[in-house]
């Protein structure tokens, strides 16, 4: 059954960016069952919150009752798309790629409903490693024009520094998923972010050219904070959705600690909270604030990693604040900073640790938290970033807390 108003919720909840026959696609959307389609190219070993934006979008259209293809990208990620590139991306082993290309298949099971009749999950490795060159060159590479290609910014952008042939082909094998996905399952509509609009048009265009048959574009804003950052981004890196990258209690805090600004955009794209909700968590500009940045990291980590880890990490978050608001009685320790500081030498002279060795061990075993946020990295180093409020937390283990306070 179709529930009408799929589109106007996007625009709404401000998922929505553009797309081509807008009137004619909500009209579409309100009245059949549209399946579409969205791509994920293997380039790491797992999805990142920033893939999220892409899964909260295909779930809510399924929820209104149309099909959605996860498309995993092993024979895309081959050559690599230079959308939003500076330069070529590495290219990968094909054992890699297909490694990968797994991982996701088992993430894509955790957000959308795979049963009889319902998503589909496929792989472009299927049709597009087989082609034949000289033959899909003179099927489908006359439908394109090159003019056109150069001045498509994926494209423009990058012929200063330099546009190899290898990718300039990207767009032509998108855009036949896009074909072959449409002779399958009759998908009639693509999606994604809206770097990928000239790859997704280019796939529309060939569907009329080819079949002569309608189809339709919808791309969406890329998730970023209110000073500009892509959304998904911490002092480590990405934000995965891998717990064994990116634990439960990590992503807790990374949602917690977000900018106020953010609050209301952040729980209308990335809950299932009423909009009304969202909007009346994210309008205060007091401390009531924190309450809907709360909300909005318990909510993201159940959707993603289940209710019972959200209870734990929302419980261990609300321990420590607690354990903050009791700062003053935490023991401290002064240190002589002149800038910068590794943190194995912090441990050592705090007496955390008894020397590099044993402070590296403990760091690579997850066992340091600075500021409620663990390092696992040997090598890394304190700045005046670290104490722009004028100390550190340091905790080892669970129970035992240093304020670090800079002479």
């Amino acid at each position: 059954m179709i529930i009408p108003g799929i589109f106007d919720e996007l625009t709404e909840r401000g998922y929505f960016e553009q797309a081509s026959h807008p009137e004619e696609l909500k009209e579409c959307l309100d009245k059949e069952r549209v399946t579409f389609y969205c791509g994920f190219d293997a380039t790491a070993d797992s999805l990142t919150l920033g893939h999220f934006v892409q899964l909260m979008v295909m779930k809510r259209m399924q929820n209104h009752g149309h099909r959605p293809i996860a498309l995993l990208g092993g024979g895309t990620t081959m050559i690599g798309d230079p959308s939003a590139r500076n330069d070529m991306r590495k290219v990968m082993g094909v054992d890699t790629i297909d490694e990968f290309a797994l991982r996701f298949k088992k993430q894509f099971e955790r957000f959308l409903d795979f049963g009889e009749d319902k998503a589909i999950m496929e792989n472009n490795a299927d049709w597009l490693r087989q082609l034949n060159y000289l033959n899909f060159m003179r099927e489908y590479g006359v439908h394109f024009s090159v003019n056109r290609m150069l001045a498509m910014d994926s494209y423009k952008n990058r012929l200063e520094t330099g546009l190899t042939f290898f990718e300039f082909g990207y767009l032509l094998l998108q855009s036949y998923d896009f074909l072959e996905l449409n002779r399958r399952y009759n998908c009639k509509l693509q999606i994604g972010g809206s770097d990928q609009w000239s790859n997704i048009i280019g796939g529309m265009e060939l569907i009329r050219k080819t079949e002569q048959k309608q189809a339709y574009a919808m791309t969406f804003k890329l998730l970023t904070t209110a000073d500009g950052k892509k959304m998904g981004k911490s002092q480590k890196g990405a934000v995965w959705l891998d717990e064994e990258k990116t634990t439960p209690y990590e992503m807790f805090q990374y949602m917690r600690n977000i900018d106020d600004r953010d609050v209301e955009k952040f729980l209308l794209q990335l809950t299932f909270l009423p909009t009304e909700e969202c909007k009346r968590l994210g309008s205060f500009t007091d401390e009531r604030i924190n309450e809907g940045k709360e909300i909005l990291a318990y909510e993201v980590v159940k959707t993603i990693h289940g209710e019972s880890k959200a209870k734990e990490a929302l419980e261990t978050s609300r321990a420590l604040f607690a354990q903050k608001n009791s700062i003053d009685s935490m023991p401290t320790e002064e240190i002589d900073f002149k800038g910068n500081m590794g943190l194995l030498n912090l441990l050592r002279e705090t007496g955390l640790t008894a020397s590099n060795a044993e402070a590296r061990r403990l760091v690579e075993q997850g066992g340091i938290t600075v500021n409620d946020e663990k390092i696992t990295d040997p090598g890394y180093t304190f700045t005046e970033e670290n104490f722009k409020e004028g100390f550190i937390i340091l905790r080892k283990g669970k129970k035992i807390f240093r304020k670090i306070v800079k002479k």
